[in-house]
């Protein structure tokens, strides 16, 4: 049983639009009349996981899940997960010996602008013990609430030794592997030159590679992209660790990809940053 001393608060959509289960299946689309033959390509591709139309929507477009304001406390001390209050997925409370969940999210994509997918529901976690160090030492003086916005901290966070895990379950049963590979390569390719230049298509290479078309993802599967120490990215799928890649720029591109300014999911950010001040200050 994992036992909390102060409680998490996770963002959820108001209750009229909470759905549990929520499968691709069900997604009300809204499309005009006049663009028929576009919806036509929209559906082939929904129906084709390496259709050009979702390969190129899936790797070019990123659309980011904009809730209402609302949070959700485990106030009970015995709680063992937390749901994804969109998809109806639950994330383990905590993972490892001391790694604890602080923000679950969905990562969603538009075909052509007529249909949402739900990709995969994530969720954050970082070891409490590493938090607790790095505020200790550079944080110490700081109120929870200045540490929360305080932009010094999360980029000392995501730069830090520190151990944390990004779990994706996938959502969309029809996504194949090439598709992760591919959405990767531009997501993360983009956060390596934004943090570290031009000069690292090997680097992009050596984690992409990882992503092995033998690999079969169904929906519930689940990918780990682990930050273990001294800045090794470590990918597990289903569970099976299937390679590492050392590399401090990676570790934080990928990071950024969920907890830095333009996040795939604002809410999991938000959840991440009001949790993890709260863990700051834990005794």
């Amino acid at each position: 049983m994992v036992s909390f001393r102060f409680p998490f608060s996770f963002s959820q959509p108001p209750r009229a639009t909470s759905l549990s289960g929520f499968s691709v299946s069900a997604v009300a689309v809204s499309v005009t009349v006049g663009a028929a033959a576009a919806a036509g390509a929209a559906i082939a591709a929904s129906r084709n996981p390496r259709h050009p139309i979702l390969e190129w929507a899936f790797s070019s477009h990123r659309s980011s899940l904009l809730l209402p304001w609302g949070s959700i406390t485990l106030a009970d001390s015995t709680s063992e997960s937390v749901v994804e209050p969109k998809t109806g997925f639950s994330f383990p409370a905590s993972i490892g010996d001391s790694r604890r969940l602080l923000g679950v999210g969905l990562r969603k994509k538009s075909l052509l602008g007529l249909k949402n997918i739900d990709v995969y529901a994530f969720g954050v976690y970082a070891d409490c013990d590493d938090v607790k160090k790095l505020v200790g030492e550079k944080y110490a003086n700081l109120p929870a609430s200045e540490i929360r916005g305080n932009k010094s901290f999360l980029d000392d966070l995501m730069q830090a030794d520190i151990k944390m895990t990004i779990r994706l379950q996938i959502v969309y049963g029809k996504l194949s592997i090439r598709s992760v590979r591919s959405a990767f390569q531009e997501s993360v390719g983009n956060r390596l030159k934004k943090f570290g230049g031009l000069d690292n298509d090997q680097l992009l290479l050596s984690f992409t590679s990882l992503f092995k078309d033998e690999y079969n993802i169904p929906r519930n599967s689940t990918i780990d992209l682990t930050k273990e120490p001294g800045h090794v990215l470590s990918v597990a799928i289903e569970g099976d660790h299937v390679g590492s890649v050392k590399s401090q720029l990676l570790c934080r591109s990928i990071l950024d990809l969920y907890i830095g300014e333009e996040p795939f999911d604002k809410n999991a950010r938000e959840d991440f940053l009001d949790n993890v001040a709260s863990l700051a200050f834990d005794n």
